[in-house]
């Protein structure tokens, strides 16, 4: 049985979470066994959850390794743990087996090899995911006397996704924000409200796949815009504005996602400029946009440009845990109330409980996001040097954020490669999955958000699948999901 990883705690966490027992004057391997498996139990050491090494775990308690094995003895014999070596020690749970899953690194195929999967470009969740469902059960005690529905979100979470926007520089009322199951249903309600069968939506080429599908699912054609290696071609861009006349455009100026590429603020004003003299509405998807790796203050939003013009959609599943599956919309209010009373047909509204936990999770985003800004730049740089080291004919620019890499293998194999991929363990999603209308045979999207070890075997992987890739027959490869 496989079970989502809440990620890799450390011994100084765990020992947090330990509490009281690290006050015990009696402290011993049947006790600390004791005290975890009620961690796990109470749903604070999710299964999945990578336990840290015995050394680090040890020295962090002030107790003889011998104590802490004995303990990892006794949670595997119950069924609480379980350890391979060379990965370590994870939590599980009584009658199921449990191995890191994709994002925690491995998962067993069909033929029971273990895969790892680069398909998908989403982190696991921070242990603080935990804590936050802890005070969120206590704030739901208050909400179950009422009747639950809050169509626009909930108050106290629109203020506070609010209140980032107004840090942002971009002054935000609660009446502007529209919480929604994560951004990509954000965006299917603004084509829904917007966009008639036929009709035109500018996009980014390549871009985010799903977005695309969204954009056909409302029988409306995808206009592209080349990227080009600096980023965006403002002329080409509003050039196509003026021939297409498109409804709506979708823009990812924050870490382009498969891209990489951050617009800077001048740009970002003329952009502006041209969608109002085009009389164009913009969706500009922020989804990434806490992701940034530099450590410098980032552009405005697009949005602080234009009020009238600019439809923002935002997403917790990159910064927070994708799990959580919750997304907002920032647009002026009366948009905002169509998009409301529009929604009524589809749902009415988002659950409660994961509302209150993304609300505490953002009162305590700093940290968190400052925590694990480190350890994707440290990711991304260690999946760079594997690749200089494994492939170095394949070429690809390290992006100030976002959690991928946009390589250009040099030859038209994407298919190929996928499927060669696949027969090394490794599972892919070819760059033609990014293109509009086909191509980017020569491109691979390469995730960071693995952890590091993971990341360095997977390239080692696919560099035995590149050196194989004329054994495997030319044919279209399966497309996985992706995000």
């Amino acid at each position: 049985m496989v079970y989502p990883s809440a990620s890799h705690i450390t011994g100084r966490k765990l020992a947090e979470l330990l509490g009281s027992w690290s006050a015990d004057q009696r402290r011993s391997s049947q006790s600390l066994f004791q005290y975890v498996k009620q961690l796990v139990l109470d749903g604070r050491l999710p299964p999945g959850t990578r336990l840290p090494a015995e050394r680090d775990l040890a020295e962090t308690l002030g107790v003889s390794r011998t104590l802490v094995a004995r303990t990892l003895e006794r949670l595997r014999e119950s069924g609480f743990a379980e350890s391979r070596r060379g990965a370590g020690s994870w939590v599980t749970l009584p009658g199921g087996k449990c191995s890191p899953t994709p994002h925690g690194g491995w998962y067993p195929s069909a033929s029971g090899n273990e895969i790892i999967d680069l398909a998908q470009a989403t982190p696991t969740a921070p242990p603080e995911v935990a804590e936050a469902i802890d005070r969120a059960r206590l704030r739901l005690v208050e909400e179950i006397t009422g009747h639950g529905y809050h169509p626009q979100g909930h108050p106290v979470l629109r203020e506070r996704i609010a209140e980032r926007y107004r840090r942002r520089g971009l002054p935000t009322r609660p009446e502007q924000i529209l919480v929604t199951n994560g951004a990509q249903h954000a965006f299917a309600l603004v084509l829904r409200m917007l966009v008639a069968p036929g009709e035109r939506v500018l996009v980014e080429h390549p871009t985010y796949p799903n977005s695309l599908e969204a954009i056909r699912g409302a029988n409306a054609s995808p206009v592209a815009v080349p990227m080009v290696p600096g980023g965006w071609d403002l002329e080409l861009l509003e050039a196509t504005l003026r021939q297409a006349a498109p409804r709506l455009a979708y823009l990812i100026p924050d870490f382009q996602n498969p891209t990489g590429a951050l617009m800077g603020e001048a740009d970002r004003s003329g952009l502006v400029a041209m969608l109002r003299r085009s009389h164009t509405t913009a969706v500009i998807d922020e989804t990434l946009v806490e992701v940034d790796l530099t450590g410098s203050a980032p552009p405005p939003p697009v949005a602080s440009f234009a009020e009238r013009n600019v439809i923002t959609v935002g997403s917790a599943s990159k910064a927070f845990w994708g799990g959580l599956r919750l997304g907002w919309l920032r647009a002026p209010e009366d948009v905002v109330q169509r998009m409301v009373v529009g929604r009524a047909q589809l749902d009415l509204g988002c659950p409660v409980l994961e509302q209150l936990m993304l609300a505490e999770l953002l009162a305590d985003s700093e940290e968190i996001l400052r925590r694990r800004r480190e350890e994707w730049a440290a990711r991304r740089d260690c999946l760079a040097a594997a690749l200089g080291e494994q492939l170095p004919d394949w070429s690809f620019r390290v992006p100030d954020g976002g959690l991928s890499l946009w390589c250009d293998t040099g030859a038209p194999m994407g298919s190929r490669l996928v499927m060669a991929a696949a027969e090394h363990g490794v599972r892919l999603a070819p760059g033609s999955r990014f293109a509009v209308n086909g191509s980017q045979e020569s491109r691979v999207r390469l995730p960071y958000a693995l952890p590091e070890e993971h990341l360095v075997e997977a390239v080692r992987r696919l560099a035995k699948a590149v050196s194989a890739r004329g054994e495997v027959a030319a044919a279209p490869a399966p497309e996985p999901q992706v995000t």
